[in-house]
Order: structure tokens, then sequence, then C-alpha cells
């Protein structure tokens, strides 16, 4: 679990996990036994490395001016930005679920809730408009303007990220070169072993850049970052680390923005792992508009994004001490601020894709059968709950059938939990419904629980909608 630091004896390292160990909130009992005979240190790692949730005020306050369509409350450029995009057409144009313009305006919304910087946000409102590898939607020409045009709109900045998440080969980077490069368990073990790299940076000044998690990272994505070919010219594009980091936190918000099931039966995606390598062009859309498999994949990426952003912060520590001070590096991008989204547990952890399957399947089963037998749709919500913890939709069918029964208490906690994991996400897993329209109908939910109060006739459920 542990591999030596230069200068530790084993007994250091032993006082050092006894040290995690007590300096926990919850009450940990340790051995004083040698490091392989703690028996509770796994678990002071999971402790450690907890997610701290926000509370719903905190999460609902910055999606207000969003569900409220008050973009100048967001960014005061916004507006114009919005007006930019919807002049060239890109409301007339289609986009897997949607149109263009709602997936542009989705995506900025996503990467904002997730706390990105304003030039991230911005590219993900621009993120396609050059075209890029996935999509030709090239509302503004390059060649002919466009780059000036997104200059005076979104800032220098990101417009620099919005010209090259356009030409670089995304699929083949994000999928080929970073995600299957990894296992899950790998995956698993690096988050884990690297909280502990990071921890001991912080608290006690030690860094070992041999470490198995670093050497992988250096490897997958080295320091001083990648070279790529222009998807257009073949010329070599080289991304810095960072750049890549931030490209894998703007597909996570791309596709969670746009993918369900039919983007499964395009490309066969039955077992869930997101290699779009089959190719069902006759697939009929939209399909059935069951919620897509491709949670597994965006876990990954997130724990790639999270290994990438704690390798920075080490190497960054180790070059601060070599040289003695801190001086930037702008070749490697380093103002390019790395914020964690609070997705699966702030991207420290890693969704079976056995588990993503299960959870989704039994969610449609009890979404299909409740006429039949609304006890056996509660158990399978609940089961699908228990297996994909990440997303909110289950939870808010749940709260209403246990509020149709009266059963308030149970009601509201579902609510509540379904509420903020949508808040958390900024779209929707079930994507029959917008994110608006989830979030509206978990606040409503939460509210009539706290209330002690359901409609009993279906005029009255239809009656509903106010939320205070």
């Amino acid at each position: 679990m542990f591999k030596p630091y230069d200068g530790l004896e084993t007994t250091d390292e032993n006082n050092y996990k006894q040290r995690l160990c007590s300096n926990l909130t919850t009450t940990v009992s340790c051995s004083t036994k040698s490091f392989t005979e703690i028996p509770s240190f796994d678990f002071c790692i999971c402790a450690l490395m907890s997610f701290k949730k926000k509370q719903l005020p905190s999460l609902l306050g910055p999606a207000l001016p969003f569900l409220r369509s008050e973009p100048h409350n967001v960014d005061p450029d916004l507006p114009k930005m919005i007006s930019a995009i919807t002049s060239v057409g890109a409301g007339e144009c289609w986009h897997k679920d949607s149109c263009f313009l709602n997936h542009l305006s989705d995506v900025y919304r996503i990467l904002k809730l997730w706390g990105a910087p304003d030039p991230v946000a911005r590219c993900g409102l621009f993120h396609s408009v050059y075209s890029n590898s996935y999509v030709d939607l090239a509302i503004f020409d390059p060649a002919h303007g466009g780059r000036e045009i997104l200059r005076s709109l979104a800032g220098e900045e990101a417009e620099r990220l919005i010209h090259l998440f356009c030409i670089v080969p995304r699929q083949t980077l994000i999928h080929d070169d970073i995600l299957f490069r990894y296992s899950d368990e790998e995956l698993v073990e690096h988050l884990r072993e690297s909280h502990v790299s990071l921890l001991r940076a912080r608290e006690e000044a030690l860094v070992d850049y041999t470490e198995t998690w670093r050497q992988k990272v250096a490897n997958v994505v080295p320091a001083a970052g990648v070279t790529v070919k222009h998807i257009n010219t073949g010329e070599d594009v080289t991304l810095s680390r960072r750049m890549v980091a931030t490209f894998l936190l703007m597909t996570m918000a791309d596709f969670s923005d746009q993918l369900y099931s039919f983007q499964d039966d395009l490309f066969e995606n039955e077992d869930g792992r997101m290699d779009f390598a089959g190719n069902r062009f006759t697939a009929l859309w939209p399909g059935d508009g069951r919620p897509g498999l491709w949670m597994n994949s965006l876990s990954r990426m997130g724990a790639v994004y999270t290994l990438i952003s704690r390798e920075e912060e080490l190497y960054l520590r180790e070059r601060r001490g070599a040289v003695g001070e801190d001086v930037k590096d702008n070749e490697r991008d380093e103002d390019l601020e790395l914020t964690m989204p609070p997705v699966f547990e702030g991207c420290t952890e890693v969704l079976p894709r056995e588990e993503q399957r299960a959870a989704r399947d039994l969610y449609w089963e009890a979404m299909t059968m409740w006429k039949k037998d609304m006890g056996a749709a509660e158990k399978m919500l609940r089961e699908s709950c228990k297996k994909n913890r990440f997303v909110g939709e289950p939870h808010l069918v749940l709260a209403q059938v246990c509020i149709g029964q009266g059963r308030y208490e149970e009601a509201e906690k579902e609510a509540e939990e379904g509420l903020r994991l949508l808040l958390e996400w900024g779209s929707p897993w079930d994507k029959r419904v917008s994110w608006e329209g989830w979030v509206a109908w978990g606040r409503l939910l939460l509210q009539k629980s706290k209330a002690r109060s359901w409609p009993a006739t279906s005029f009255g459920v239809i009656g509903l909608g106010l939320v205070r």
C-alpha cells in the first residue's frame, strides 16, 4: 500500500499512519502493531478521501441565475455571447437530444456549476463552433474572421482554448491515449495512493517521484505535455499537461449533457465501455430515451483528471524546492486553474461498468412496471440508488413513491439527495426531462415533503407547480 520514502524507516511510516488515523473527525481505533497488521488503515484512507458534500443552499445559489434565465447575473458578458451564437443559427442546428444552442448553453452551465474558471466556461459555450473531431458545426469559420470575432466576444485566453479544443483528435487523445491505458482497478488504487502522497507532501513536505501512480501519470501525460496531430492539416499540436486535464474536464461536461441510449444504440455500447467501436448507423433517433451507459467512462475521466491535478501539485512543490522560488512556466499553462467537479464524490470514485448497467436497468424497469406492482418498483429504485450513488433521478422517483404513501420523512430524505445530485451535475441523467424540469420537480417534492402534504387526486397532482 505504501512505498517507503527516502530517509524514512518503517516505524516512521507506522507513526504517520497512526497520526492520520488519530486526526480523523470520526473516532478510529488503530493498533500499535506493525504496518501490515493495522487492520483499520484502509478504512482510515477511505475516510480521509471522503468528499465533503455541499449543502443544498450552497448548491442552489449558483444554479438560480440559470433557472431564472438571468445570464447577466452569471457573467455580464454572457448575454452578448449567447446572442452571438444565436444570431449565426446555433438554435437551428441539430445536436443529439436537442439543438446546438441548448447544448452549448448547457455545457457552459455545467462548467460554471463545477467552479471552472471563466476562460474554461466560456470555452464550453463555444467549444465546437469551429467544428471539431466529433461534429461538423462550424457556425464560426476560423478561416474567415471567426477567430477574431470570438476573441472579441470571449477573450484571448478562452479563444485559444476553443481553437485547440476544435483541432485536436479528441477521441484518440482522451480515450486511446489516456483512458484505455488505465484499468478501473488501477485508477481506484492510484486515487488512494495519490491522496496519501498529497497528505504527506502537505503535512511533512515529503515527496517521491518514483511512486507507481506518479510514474504512470508521467508516462501517460508527461510534465512537458503531449503532441498530437491537427485533425485537418496533420501538423503537430503541443498540449500542456494542464491543457489535457482541462480537455478531460470539458469532455466530461460535454458528454454528460448529450449522451443517452441513442448513442449506445449507434455505437453498440452494450458493455458500457464507451469505446465507440460499433457502427449501427441505422439506429433510429431518439430511441427509447433511456439513460445511457456513459457514467463509468466519465468517472474514469474524473479519476484521471484528479491524478493529473495531484501530480501537478507535487510537481510544482518539487520544482519550488529545487529552485527555491515559485516561478511559473508559461509553456506549461500554469495559470490554467484545475478546479475539481463535485461529481463522483469530487472525482475520487470509479463507477464499475456492471454497476452502471444494473442501476440503469433497475431504474428503467421500475419506471415501466409500477402500474403492476408499486412495491416491486420501489425495491428496484432502492437497489438502483445503491448501485449508482452518483445520479439524482432514481432518488426523486423514489421520493414520489414515498410521498404518495404518506411517508413524508423518507420522501424528504430522498428528494434532498436527488436534488443535491442534480445540482452537482448541472445536467440530467434521465434526459426525457430537462435539467431545469428535474430540479423544479425535486424542489417541489422536497417542499411538499417538509409540509407533510401531497394531493390525493389526479387533478391535484397536475395542479402542482409553485416552488418557493
